[in-house]
């Protein structure tokens, strides 16, 4: 069943089991917004396992990309596309949030972004990338970091 984020309403529907739930809502309910406000989009979340097909993408690319294997369990996924571009998000139980933007026309942005939730640690599998530092209302100190997507998917 799928779920409408409330930025205006902040809830952990979905993301219970996390530790970290309060903050994984909010970083949620922060991407929520951004795409309300910049693209008039309303922010629909899947439960993973109906969210396969997505998740399988977006750990695709990483694993190609870079090797990367996320070892903590997903819990949300959506996919949409806006403004000529498709966008994937994966919010995992440990509070790690996951996004593909991908050009659909093949010249514009192509990139995967992290973003970690307050309280959790920097996963051992993205070690090696260094995170910048972001105050929300919605999130308290959100930290992220992207790497460019080199190939076609």
């Amino acid at each position: 069943m799928s779920y409408v984020v409330d930025f205006a309403d902040v809830s952990t529907v979905g993301l219970e089991s996390s530790p970290v739930a309060e903050a994984l809502a909010g970083l949620r309910a922060n991407e929520a917004r951004y795409f309300k406000n910049k693209y008039d989009h309303v922010f629909t979340v899947e439960p993973a396992s109906e969210a396969e097909s997505i998740i399988a993408w977006v750990h695709r690319i990483l694993q190609e990309e870079r090797g990367i294997v996320i070892a903590a369990r997903p819990l949300e996924a959506t996919e949409f596309e806006v403004d000529n571009s498709r966008w994937a998000y994966v919010f995992y139980e440990d509070g790690l949030s996951i996004n593909v933007l991908y050009a659909l026309d093949g010249s514009g942005k192509r990139a995967v972004g992290f973003k970690l939730s307050d309280g959790m640690d920097v996963p051992a599998e993205l070690a090696s990338f260094k995170f910048a530092r972001q105050k929300s209302k919605l999130a308290g100190t959100i930290r992220g970091s992207y790497f460019v997507i080199k190939n076609e998917y």
